[in-house]
């Protein structure tokens, strides 16, 4: 760690907004002007949208990651959290990854967590549910729906088979509409390898207590999702939510019963549960409460975005909806980042604050190969897309949205090999316990008993 005497930006957070803001902070900083110190648990940011992707197998899970210490080289990169903000001493207590916690002094603060899946007190979920928010959740999906069908087709008892061939996805909006397409086509192309399991075995649910899937490309093309998922065979049950999941049997509020080995949950985001600690204003939701300027209320120092703040919509609120927040997507997340560099450049040196100001330029969702749907908002007018344009949309914006060079160019190279090249359909189920095979080689085995002697009778 630096010891210098230079003042500290403490950028909590390694994600989208953490990597954009301390990027744009680096770049727009004079040669020693300060020390940024990004603390994440995590050494790398992942880009999200492309986890259903990745869940699929279109793109390699090492391209949907970006490694912190390499695209931040001139910054201290901590791997552990930062558990509490003492603001009058401006003290952040770290705990590492291994080792004691520890103290660490800044001047000026980023808050930039995000956020964290939004789950309810539902019986079984937390033994049973699969989260989408991470890379390895994306993997161990694709593992998990790929090792079902190997039990499907390996076994004669129909209730196993049922329960392996049952894939349960709770929530509807891209996280989850997303997800399911792609893994309904993965499992489709799977499905052709295996004597004894066939699409028409396999049942897909969609459940949403909402009644629409994908809101945020609005009401028709969601309702074109919805059917365009129902003509592949995937059930969609809206203004509905799930009661419990014990053991694998799912329990619908509308009286559907399943028993179901994969229980896929995508319902919605909540402001990580970490923020309580740190002493800041929070929203009624748990967001950090900011001004237009992203700057934390009644702070001069401290500033945050993205999924875990709570930002005016500007360009809303002068449409005349006095309560407009900006929603947590990547779209509001990149553009809220640069501002909050430039932000923290000029409180530092003691310049005006920019405010944040973003008029949204619509939404785009894959729904598996060649399938998706797009909203681009130009002005006041509004285009809608569906079908192979739309898809090629959404490939477009996020291939260009994913951070760095280097990814860019692995993502779409992925893209390409898989238009001349077959689906991989391979699980790789023991990537989970990878030493379990080296112990059983290893560990001691019994001595075998020796046989008792016997004294030979005297002639």
């Amino acid at each position: 760690m630096s010891t210098t005497e230079r003042p500290r930006i403490l950028v909590v957070g390694g994600g989208y907004v953490g990597l954009y803001a301390a990027r744009r902070i680096l770049k727009k900083m004079r040669y020693g002007e300060a020390t940024v110190t990004v603390v994440d648990p995590r050494s790398y940011m992942t880009y999200q949208p492309f986890l259903p992707e990745t869940a699929a197998g279109s793109i390699s899970p090492r391209h949907v990651v970006v490694p912190l210490r390499r695209v931040l080289p001139k910054a201290e990169v901590l791997t552990g959290r930062v558990t509490t903000i003492d603001q009058d001493r401006k003290v952040a207590s770290i705990a590492p990854l291994v080792g004691e916690a520890y103290e660490l002094p800044f001047d000026y603060l980023v808050i930039a967590l995000g956020a964290v899946s939004r789950t309810f007190p539902i019986p079984g979920l937390a033994e049973q549910g699969i989260g989408m928010k991470g890379i390895e959740e994306a993997i161990g999906l694709r593992n998990h729906v790929l090792e079902q069908l190997d039990k499907a087709d390996s076994t004669t008892d129909e209730e196993i088979r049922r329960k392996a061939l049952t894939f349960v996805f709770i929530g509807g909006g891209f996280a989850g509409a997303e997800t399911i397409g792609e893994v309904e086509d993965m499992a489709r192309d799977a499905a052709k390898y295996y004597t004894s399991v066939s699409r028409e075995d396999m049942r897909f649910i969609l459940v949403d207590a909402a009644d629409k899937i994908l809101p945020e490309v609005g009401p028709k093309l969601g309702q074109y999702g919805k059917e365009h998922l129902e003509a592949r065979g995937v059930e969609v049950y809206l203004s509905t939510s799930m009661d419990s999941c014990v053991d694998g049997h799912v329990m619908l509020k509308n009286g559907l019963e399943v028993d179901s080995n994969t229980i896929v949950w995508t319902a919605g985001v909540k402001p990580n549960p970490a923020l309580g600690r740190y002493g800041l204003p929070l929203g009624p939701r748990g967001h950090v409460d900011c001004e237009p300027t992203l700057q934390v209320k009644g702070t001069d120092y401290i500033w945050a975005a993205g999924d875990n703040a709570q930002v005016p919509d500007l360009v809303g609120r002068k449409a005349g909806n006095e309560n407009a927040w900006c929603p947590p997507n990547a779209q509001h997340a990149l553009r809220q980042a640069r501002v909050l560099g430039d932000n923290v450049i000029s409180g530092m040196r003691g310049f005006p604050q920019k405010d944040y100001s973003h008029a949204n330029k619509g939404a785009v969702a894959g729904l598996g190969l060649h399938k998706g749907v797009a909203m681009i908002v130009m002005g006041k007018m509004k285009i809608k897309l569906k079908g192979r344009l739309a898809w090629y949309m959404h490939r477009g914006y996020h291939g260009m949205a994913m951070p760095t060079w280097n990814r860019k160019i692995r993502v779409f190279a992925d893209w390409t090999l898989g238009m001349f090249l077959k689906r991989e359909v391979v699980a790789l189920g023991a990537l989970e316990t990878p030493r379990e095979e080296f112990y059983e080689a290893a560990k001691p085995v019994p001595a075998a008993p020796k046989p008792e002697k016997t004294k030979a009778k005297a002639s």
